[in-house]
C-alpha cells in the first residue's frame, strides 16, 4: 500500500480520499460497487445519504475507551485543561512547542484528536461529495425530490467545513468525487469557503423539508440548515440576517424550549446521590432527546442502534479521577475512595458512587471559570439555585459531595472514623493515631496531592450517560457512559443555542438590550437568580459554556467569535477590539495582544501564567498565540505534490506568498478543469 494511505486513511490530503494504489492519489466514492450501477436509483443515493446523518457520530466519537475526541475541542480553550497528569504533561506541557504540522496532532489513546478532525471533516466531505456528484444520474426522480437530497447533501458537507475551516483555517476545497487523479489541490481561504457555505445552505432551506413535514427523527431537516446557516451568517457579517433567521425558527416552525420535566426520569444510584427531577436533568438524557416531547430538539446525533452505535465514554473522560490512592482521607489513609461491585464484600448501597456519577479518570478537566466564576453573580454571590449549577437537585456535583468510601477485602471500612463522610481536600485538624501517638495528619495537610486530574466538580446534568450493559452486570465497577446498549443519544442542534446564535447577532449590530433578551430566555429556563439588562459577548460566551458544555465545539465557537469581533468592530468584555488585518497573525506568549480567544485563555484558565506542580509534575500550560488556529497536517501538505498547500501563520512552512484561492467558484472550476 502506498505510505500516503498509512493506517487506513483516506488519501489525498489524508482524508479525502478512500483509494489508493500504484503511488497516485484517488477519489472513490462511498460504495466499493461500480458507482455507474449503484448510484442510479433511490435506495442506492439513500444508502448515500444514511452514511451522511451516521457519520455525525463517527465524527465525535471513535469508541475509544479512555477518552472522547469532542475533548479536544476544548483542551485548547477557556473552560477545560488536558489533564492526565501521569502522562507527564503530555503534549499539553507546551502546546506552543508540541503541535506542529509534524507531531503532536495525534497523542494516541489518551491525548488530543487534533488529526482525527481533518480526517473525519474530509471522510464527511467525501459522503457528501458522492451525494451531488451522482444525483442527477438518479432515475425516477423528480426535480424537486433531486433537490431536497441535494440540499440534504449541501447541510451535510457544509457541517463538516464549518468546523473544518474554524479549526484549520485556510484549507483545499473539494466539492466533487472527480474522475482522474488529483494533486495539485490549493488551499482555498476560509473568507470565500464560507461564501460557499452560505449559498449552499440557502439553497437547503429553500428545498429540505420541515421537521414537521418528515416521519423520521435523525434525518437533516429544515430547522438544521436554517441553524447552521444562521452561524454562518455570523462569520460573513450578515448579522440582520442571522438574526432573521434565528427569529423564524425561535418563532414559526413548532419549537420551544423545554421548560417542565418531560420524558423518562433516568438516573444513577439514587441512594448515593439522589437527582430531583428537573427539566435541565431530564433535557439531557439520551432517552429523551428524540422523545416525541421535546419541542427544544433542532436535530439529534443518533447513538442507540444495534446497527450503528459508538461508545461514548463521557463520564470516564471528564470526572475527575475520584477513586485512586492519590485522595487520602484526613486520616492519611492510603487510598480513601474506590469504585466497588454490587457483589463486594460490604457493599454499600448509600455509597456506590461509581454507578452514580461514573468511574472519572481526569483524562480533561473543567478550567476554575467554569467551575467557579461564571457562576457567581454581579453581587459576588454564587448562584446556586441555576439549576445547570444546583448541587441540591444533583444537577452538579462537587468533590465535597463524594464521601469516603474504601473498604476492605473482608468488607470492613478501610478507615472507620472517616468512611461515609464528604472528602475535604484540606485536613480541618491533627489525627493522632490512637495507639502510637503519632500525628499522622496535620490540619492544614493538602490531602489531594493532584489537584489537576483528581479534584474538580462536574456538571452532571450535562455529562450523566446511563450505562445500560454494566447496570445489567453486578459485578461491574466501570460505569463510563454509552457503552453497549445504553442510549447515547445526543444534540446536534437544539433551540438553546439558537437563541445565543440570535443574541449574538444582536450584539453585534449594536442591540446589546435584545441580546440580553435572548440569554435571559435561557437564565429564566434555568431558575437563575441574576437576569441581564444588557449584555458584552463575553456574557454570551459565559451563557454558551453554562448551557453547552460538550454540545458545542468549544475551540472553534471562540475562533468564529474572534472573527466576529474582528469583522464587526464591537468591542470584548475589557473593551479592547481587533481587526481584520492581524486577528488571525499575530505571534507569541506574552498576554499582550493576540485575538479574542487567546485573551479568553490567558484570562480564564492556566495558560501562560508558568509552570505549576501537580503530583510532583511540572506542568506549563502555554499556548501561542498562532495556536488560534491548528497546523495544516504535513502528510495533507506531501500527499499533494504537484502544489504547494498554505501552511498556517506561525507554523513552519508557513508563506503568504503560497497562492490560495479567494473565490469559492475559482476552486470549484479548477476541480472541473
Amino acid at each position: 500500500m502506498n505510505k500516503i494511505c498509512k493506517g487506513g486513511a483516506v488519501v489525498a490530503l489524508a482524508a479525502v480520499l478512500t483509494g489508493c494504489g500504484d503511488g497516485f492519489l484517488r477519489q472513490d466514492p462511498l460504495s466499493f460497487y461500480e458507482p455507474s450501477t449503484t448510484y442510479v436509483n433511490k435506495t442506492g443515493i439513500e444508502s448515500a445519504i444514511a452514511m451522511c446523518d451516521q457519520h455525525l457520530l463517527t465524527y465525535i466519537a471513535d469508541d475509544n475507551w479512555n477518552v472522547i475526541p469532542m475533548t479536544s475541542n476544548y483542551i485548547m480553550s477557556d473552560i477545560g485543561l488536558y489533564a492526565k497528569t501521569d502522562m507527564g504533561g503530555g503534549f499539553m506541557d507546551d502546546f506552543d512547542g508540541k503541535i506542529t504540522p509534524t507531531s503532536g496532532m495525534e497523542t494516541g489513546g489518551d491525548g488530543n484528536a487534533m488529526m482525527r478532525f481533518w480526517n473525519e471533516a474530509y471522510t464527511g466531505i467525501k459522503h457528501a461529495n458522492t451525494v451531488l456528484s451522482y444525483i442527477d444520474q438518479v432515475e425516477g426522480l423528480d426535480a424537486e425530490t433531486r433537490n431536497v437530497y441535494r440540499g440534504r447533501a449541501y447541510f451535510h458537507r457544509a457541517y463538516r467545513y464549518y468546523n473544518l475551516v474554524l479549526q484549520f483555517g485556510d484549507v483545499p476545497l473539494v466539492t466533487r468525487i472527480i474522475d482522474v487523479p488529483k494533486q495539485d489541490y490549493k488551499s482555498t481561504s476560509k473568507e470565500a469557503i464560507f461564501q460557499m457555505l452560505v449559498s449552499d445552505l440557502e439553497f437547503a432551506v429553500q428545498h429540505v423539508p420541515s421537521q414537521r413535514q418528515l416521519n423520521t427523527v435523525g434525518v437533516v431537516n429544515q430547522e438544521a440548515c436554517m441553524h447552521l446557516l444562521a452561524k454562518c451568517y455570523l462569520v460573513t457579517g450578515d448579522y440582520a440576517k442571522a438574526e432573521q433567521v434565528c427569529t423564524e425558527l425561535i418563532s414559526s416552525h413548532g419549537l420551544a424550549l423545554m421548560t417542565a420535566p418531560f420524558g423518562q426520569f433516568v438516573a444513577g444510584e439514587q441512594a448515593t446521590w439522589p437527582v430531583t427531577r428537573n427539566v435541565i436533568w431530564d433535557l439531557h438524557r439520551g432517552e429523551n432527546v428524540c422523545d416525541a416531547a421535546n419541542t427544544e430538539l433542532i436535530m439529534p446525533i443518533l447513538n442507540f442502534s444495534p446497527q450503528w452505535r459508538k461508545n461514548y465514554n463521557a463520564m470516564r473522560t471528564v470526572f475527575a479521577h475520584w477513586s485512586n490512592g492519590i485522595i487520602r482521607d484526613p486520616a492519611g489513609t492510603g487510598q480513601a475512595t474506590m469504585n466497588y461491585s454490587r457483589l463486594a464484600a460490604g457493599y454499600d448501597v448509600n455509597n456506590d458512587w461509581v454507578r452514580a456519577i461514573g468511574r472519572g479518570i481526569g483524562c480533561f478537566r473543567t478550567s476554575h471559570h467554569f467551575n467557579k466564576t461564571i457562576w457567581i453573580d454581579e453581587e459576588g454571590t454564587p448562584d446556586y439555585q441555576d439549576l445547570r449549577h444546583n448541587r441540591s437537585v444533583g444537577n452538579w456535583v462537587e468533590m465535597e459531595d463524594i464521601r469516603y468510601n474504601k473498604l476492605n477485602g473482608d468488607g470492613t471500612a478501610a478507615s472507620p472514623d472517616y468512611y461515609g463522610k464528604p472528602m475535604q481536600l484540606y485536613a480541618t485538624e491533627d489525627y493522632v493515631d490512637k495507639e502510637s501517638g503519632e500525628t499522622i495528619v496535620h490540619a492544614g495537610d493538602l490531602l489531594c496531592s493532584d489537584t489537576i486530574r483528581s479534584w474538580y466538580p462536574i456538571q452532571l446534568c450535562n455529562v450523566y450517560i446511563f450505562d445500560a450493559n454494566n447496570e445489567a452486570n453486578t459485578g461491574a465497577d466501570q460505569f463510563n457512559g454509552a457503552s453497549s446498549g445504553s442510549n447515547g443519544n445526543m444534540y446536534l442542534f437544539r433551540l438553546a443555542e439558537t437563541y445565543l446564535i440570535r443574541a449574538e447577532a444582536r450584539f453585534y449590530q449594536g442591540k446589546a438590550a435584545e441580546a440580553a433578551d435572548d440569554v435571559n430566555a435561557l437564565r429564566k429556563r434555568a431558575n437563575a437568580r441574576h437576569l441581564y439588562t444588557t449584555v458584552t459577548i463575553g456574557d454570551i460566551l459565559d451563557e454558551r459554556a453554562r448551557e453547552l458544555y460538550l454540545e458545542e465545539w468549544r475551540q472553534a465557537e471562540l475562533v468564529r467569535v474572534s472573527w466576529c469581533l474582528a469583522k464587526s468592530g464591537r468591542p470584548d468584555e475589557w473593551g479592547n477590539t481587533y481587526s481584520l488585518d492581524n486577528w488571525d497573525k499575530q505571534e507569541g506568549t506574552d498576554l499582550s495582544g493576540g485575538s479574542y480567544w487567546f485573551r479568553r485563555l490567558t484570562t480564564y484558565s492556566l495558560f501562560n501564567h508558568g509552570p505549576i506542580i501537580s503530583n510532583d509534575v511540572s506542568l506549563n500550560y502555554q499556548v501561542n498565540k498562532h495556536n488560534l488556529f491548528w497546523p495544516i497536517p504535513n502528510s495533507a501538505i506531501t500527499a499533494n505534490i504537484a502544489a504547494p498547500l498554505r501552511q498556517n501563520y506561525g507554523y513552519d512552512g508557513y508563506s503568504a506568498d503560497i497562492p490560495m484561492f479567494t473565490d469559492w467558484q475559482e476552486a470549484v472550476a479548477d476541480e472541473e478543469r
